[in-house]
């Protein structure tokens, strides 16, 4: 019997394909039932982006005739710095030049983020990483790269939609193993946003073990009624500082800028300092004109809350059309739905029924998440539904949604 591929392994031989491609490929040859139809699936904002990037970016275009530094401009750095320090309230914490270091979006540095990971912790057997179930891909395709097993924690109803840190602190055999800790608050899918006091508890359990908690905070601008806590807001607060964690952040879903390629890890500084050396050979370099863009953008909030206001109005809508459907709740923060669709059979027959009779384009949950332990997928009977168009839109879409019936 063949063992089943793994690590480099596994991505090469397509184990570990994008739920879109997997999306795509369930679709295929259906035609919407309803025109025109709408695509719900990707989380691309679709409002208006800040006016003023594109004369930002004019102004820097004689950087392009220079090659970038990899830790970027130390005016980014500091900006970026300025922004943790303010939107959090932890004014002083923050060595800008240390602590923060500029990424061509949140993506790329949670996936090469793993190497150092898994570089400063020598282990016994194979190098776990924690995931949450289910998951932003990236964490998983990092995982299988660095060869590393992946261990699945799943966020589901029953959790709070995170992961269950009183279960995994009963597995010390894991933890001694594991050399990163993936979260995502608000959470992708389902919107749920960490406590403080969940946060310290999963940098206590990292520092114990000796792992890195990174902490996805890209959908921490988009919330409709208390802005979430932050990573290094409660790593602040402790003796050790910003030791064991770093958070990522990005301006594509705060400023409407998915396609600038702008966003930042910051927190533990030794790991940084070797993180900046492992992709300056890899040469992924903010260009000049993104950089000086991206200041202005970090600089201005005006922006910030008028795209948050347009969430609040899509979600007002949510609360009208769903109220009592679907398991629906309002999430703390993000921009998704996590709709339960087990009166259609579950996620994957959901997702075609929802294409064939009302030309609505969504995500089976089934394709967010992997198998746990047990064998059983915890995101089976759920649905994303991405609210990135405008009101009319999502609430034609809604409508379409409640009016299939099993």
């Amino acid at each position: 019997m063949t063992a089943a591929p793994t690590g480099l392994h596994a991505l090469a031989q397509g184990v570990i394909l994008s739920p879109f491609t997997r999306l795509r490929r369930l679709l295929e040859g259906i035609e919407p039932g309803i025109s025109p139809p709408i695509e719900m699936m990707v989380g691309e904002p679709r409002e208006v982006m800040p006016s003023f990037v594109p004369d930002r970016m004019v102004e820097a275009r004689e950087t392009l005739a220079k090659y970038p530094p990899i830790r970027t401009s130390e005016e980014l750095r500091k900006t970026i710095g300025a922004w943790i320090e303010r939107r959090y309230g932890i004014a002083g914490s923050i060595d800008a030049l240390r602590n923060v270091h500029p990424l061509n979006g949140s993506r790329e540095g949670l996936f090469f983020a793993i190497l150092p990971a898994v570089g400063r912790k020598v282990v016994e057997g194979r190098p776990v990483v924690l995931l949450p179930n289910p998951m932003y891909h990236a964490y998983l395709g990092a995982t299988y790269a660095a060869n590393c097993e992946p261990v699945f924690l799943d966020a589901t109803a029953e959790t709070g939609f995170l992961p269950d840190l009183d279960e995994l602190e009963k597995q010390p055999e894991i933890l001694v193993r594991t050399v990163a800790f993936y979260l995502c608050s608000p959470a992708n899918p389902q919107g749920a946003v960490a406590s403080p006091d969940y946060i310290r508890k999963a940098l206590a359990l990292a520092r114990q073990y000796n792992f890195m908690l990174f902490f996805d905070e890209c959908y921490s601008e988009i919330y409709t009624q208390e802005p979430p806590i932050g990573g290094l807001q409660v790593a602040a607060g402790t003796p050790e500082g910003f030791k064991n964690i770093i958070v990522f952040n990005s301006l594509s879903k705060r400023s409407n800028l998915p396609g600038l390629r702008s966003g930042f890890a910051a927190g533990d500084a030794d790991f940084l300092e070797i993180f900046a050396e492992i992709r300056n050979l890899t040469a992924p370099q903010m260009p000049g004109v993104v950089q000086h863009a991206s200041v202005a953008v970090w600089s201005e909030e005006q922006h910030v809350g008028v795209i948050r206001q347009a969430y609040r109005a899509k979600f007002d809508v949510c609360d009208e059309l769903l109220k009592g459907k679907f398991g629906y709740k309002r999430p703390a923060g993000g921009f998704f739905l996590w709709l339960d669709m087990s009166h259609l059979g579950g996620s994957v027959p959901a997702t075609v029924t929802l294409w064939k009779r009302c030309g609505v384009k969504v995500v089976p949950g089934a394709y967010l998440a992997q198998p746990n332990a047990r064998g059983v997928n915890p995101a089976e009977q759920y649905i994303r539904v991405a609210l990135v168009h405008d009101v009319a839109t999502i609430r034609e879409a809604l409508q379409r949604i409640v009016a299939v019936e099993a």
